[in-house]
């Protein structure tokens, strides 16, 4: 699991408003819609980081 980081963001009550809207609609939390809000336009602006790859065990009949 990423570690995750903590700040604050100010933002207006309309734009507050339609986030929250959109969460509900899309039955996700705020906190869940501003996530993904954000990692969408990180990768249309192709800036999302690489995700690191995880090894895979080699495959072989078990001895």
């Amino acid at each position: 699991m990423a570690k995750t980081k903590n700040f604050i963001l100010r933002i207006d009550s309309e734009m507050m408003d339609a986030i929250e809207a959109w969460a509900a609609d899309e039955f996700r939390s705020t906190n869940g819609q501003l996530q993904w809000i954000i990692a969408e336009a990180l990768r249309k602006a192709k800036r999302m980081p690489k995700k690191k790859a995880t090894p895979t065990p080699p495959s072989g009949d078990g001895e």
